[in-house]
């Protein structure tokens, strides 16, 4: 078996269990152009050149070419910047980049944005597509998630990640069109969905429907239902306020508390919430924004909902105007598997006074959000 160098230093890419040795058959796989191999769920400290991350302005090197190529092959320019050279034409770059993937916008390349340059780099066919431990992330998983769950079969959210719930959509897939469910995207595999796709006239995904389904038959109470109230640091007093105002409502609040979002995601789905909460500190500005995870042209209907409650709640207890909630794919968005949703608020000192105003807004919005359905 081949091993492929990853482009996450210190991994090395398992091949795919050879099952189905008919649709591992590399004479009919087509032809790929050379990609990194797999990103992974593990956030990177160094880019595929061996540079420590974040790259940025006055950075030179390999490393910065390959940013730089990454980001054209996407169609991204970086003129006028020379091969090598992090300066304003790569800044920009970047900049568009994030904005377009749902990150953080810095123009810096840091292990999010590295992480999601590689992933924008597959296409689907370029590699084979398996569930694994360490789960496999791209562009083409995401469009092997849309093809399934277009012809009906649900994977979940569609979010680029290869996890248990597009295995199993991709398993019943194979059974419906006679081939063995491995559960393995080879080169049969591909073939017959592209077949069956290119006779697929509607768009409606079933992972759509679903979603919508759900919000539209909501309970009536917050009794008994399991939330996750996260937060990175700062804003401990808040948390705490909020899950006792969530324990009064008969809800179960969960504590999550750490700095990072992707464990923060992990803990929330090994808790099995229903809905997260993510609360983050913003010292520089006064404000309040809330995020819900949209990427793939997928958008989470359950986490925008809430979303809008928030903004219809929150910013009136801080005296500001109220703003539109935006669409992100950071991890603690994207990893989730229920509905999530970033409260930002600052600054400091203005939170710390309004403490219990903010956390009696947000579980009024939580409240509303349980018992109210989505149209």
């Amino acid at each position: 078996m081949v091993r492929a160098r990853s482009a996450y230093p210190g991994h090395v890419a398992d091949g795919p269990p050879a099952h189905n040795e008919r649709d591992l058959d590399h004479s009919t796989w087509p032809e790929a152009a050379p990609r990194p191999s797999p990103a992974t769920d593990t956030v990177p400290s160094e880019n595929s050149a061996g540079a420590p991350l974040p790259l940025g302005p006055r950075d030179t090197g390999p490393a910065v070419a390959d940013v730089q190529s990454r980001l054209s092959a996407l169609g991204i320019e970086v003129l006028p910047d020379p091969m090598g050279v992090f300066g304003p034409g790569t800044r920009a770059g970047l900049e568009a980049f994030q904005h377009r993937r749902g990150l953080r916008v810095d123009g810096v390349c840091g292990p999010q944005t590295w992480g999601a340059l590689v992933e924008a780099g597959f296409n689907l066919g370029d590699r084979f597509l398996y569930h694994r431990q360490v789960m496999l992330r791209g562009d083409d998983v995401a469009e092997l998630q849309r093809c399934l769950s277009a012809l009906g079969f649900d994977t979940g959210r569609v979010d680029g990640i290869f996890g248990g719930r597009t295995a199993l959509a991709l398993a019943e897939f194979q059974r419906n069109v006679g081939l063995p469910a491995d559960a393995i995207l080879g080169a049969d595999t591909l073939n017959e969905l592209r077949r069956v796709m290119h006779r697929r006239t509607g768009t409606e995904l079933v992972s759509s429907v679903r979603d919508r389904d759900r919000l539209r038959h909501p309970p009536k109470t917050l009794l008994g239902r399991r939330i996750a109230v996260g937060e990175e640091g700062g804003l401990d007093a808040l948390a705490s306020a909020v899950r006792r105002g969530l324990h009064r409502t008969g809800a179960n609040a969960i504590p999550v508390l750490h700095p990072d979002g992707s464990l923060q995601a992990s803990a929330a789905n090994s808790a099995n919430a229903e809905v997260f909460l993510a609360l983050k500190l913003n010292p520089s500005s006064a404000g309040c924004s809330t995020a819900h995870y949209s990427g793939y042209r997928y958008e989470s209907q359950g986490g925008k909902h809430l979303a809008e409650l928030i903004q219809c709640r929150v910013p009136g207890v801080l005296g500001i105007p109220k703003a539109d909630p935006v669409g992100m794919s950071v991890p603690v968005l994207r990893e989730t598997r229920m509905p999530a949703v970033i409260c930002e608020l600052g600054p400091a000192a203005l939170v710390v006074e309004r403490t219990p105003l903010i956390a009696a807004a947000l579980v009024e919005a939580l409240t509303e959000w349980a018992v109210t359905p989505v149209e």
